[in-house]
């Protein structure tokens, strides 16, 4: 009776000591109004101004290649930020999603609505739920830079994102054979099951922090169809949700899948980027009461990132 309270013990002291190693690590691993030196730019979000970001968007790289917050600011005065990845599942958007709100507070909530539809690996959402209640495992390749700084100034470290999110591509590889992807049919590839609870859980937390989601489809030639759409309608009117798809929509976006693709209809380049982010600016600004900021003086760093942004693109 005494070993077995023994190991118990022992068990518990090193469960003990581990967590209070990795709440003190994940704490100095943490970036400080911050983006990590290891991960994609949708984390550089945390070096935004508090309550800054207007509307936020969520997906993978599919997002982050076909919408550019700075379109949007620039022809409308949105600010937005996109927390895209690649291969972004959905349990990853949730984590992105609450690390957003950690310092926004933004009034739209934009997810890609090909994350819901990609089935998740148990493995993966288990690694994102550890790395969201441990910070360190996101951060963890900050620690190769302590060599590169006399002390943990290294852990204070700061990079804005003057693209806020967007990945900027000017590669140009058209479509060959353009399939029928936005051709009606009354076919579905509906949800699945554990994705829609994951979309659930995104939807309160949006609700319960006064942010209005939206689901919403980059254009997509390669990976698309309209078995999808018809899976994401029924989510979307199930739950009361706004869903804008643009793959059926094409004349209104414009998209030329001879010239706007970077690999022949997955991915928009520049120019094909231009158009979509236009196009939800406008919708944004037509259907919601978002304030126009280019000419308010707290949002002078967005006037200065602006310039520097048309600057790198011409």
């Amino acid at each position: 009776m005494g070993k077995t309270i023994k190991k118990i013990a022992l068990c518990t002291a090193f469960v003990l000591i581990l967590a209070s190693i990795l709440i003190v690590s994940s704490m100095l691993a943490t970036p400080d109004s911050a983006h990590s030196f290891n991960s994609a730019a949708a984390n550089a979000i945390l070096d935004e101004p508090d309550n800054s970001i207007d509307v936020l968007f969520l997906g993978d790289s599919g997002t982050y290649a076909a919408v550019s917050p700075m379109e949007m600011y620039k022809n409308y005065g949105i600010t937005s930020y996109v927390c895209a990845s690649n291969a972004q599942y959905l349990s990853m958007s949730e984590m992105f999603l609450k690390q957003a709100f950690e310092k926004q507070k933004p009034k739209i909530v934009i997810l890609e609505a090909y994350s819901v539809q990609r089935k998740m690996r148990f493995n993966v959402s288990l690694t994102s739920r550890v790395e969201n209640l441990f910070s360190v495992f996101k951060f963890h390749n900050r620690w190769k830079k302590i060599g590169d700084y006399p002390s943990f100034d290294f852990l204070k470290s700061t990079i804005t994102d003057d693209n806020k999110g967007y990945r900027y591509f000017t590669a140009s590889v058209p479509v060959l054979n353009p399939n029928n992807y936005d051709v009606p049919t009354d076919s579905t590839e509906s949800v699945p099951a554990a994705n829609e609870k994951v979309f659930a859980s995104i939807l309160e937390y949006c609700r319960e922090n006064g942010a209005e989601l939206i689901l919403f489809n980059v254009p997509n030639m390669r990976w698309w169809n309209y078995e999808k759409h018809n899976g994401i309608s029924e989510l979307a009117e199930k739950y009361g949700v706004t869903y804008v798809d643009m793959n059926i929509m094409d004349d209104d976006v414009g998209i030329d899948w001879s010239k706007e693709t970077i690999d022949m209809g997955d991915h928009l380049n520049y120019s094909g980027a231009v158009k979509t982010s236009v196009y939800i600016g406008k919708y944004l600004k037509t259907n919601y009461y978002l304030d126009d900021h280019r000419k308010d003086g707290n949002y002078s760093q967005w006037n200065e990132a602006l310039e520097r942004y048309l600057y790198s693109v011409t």
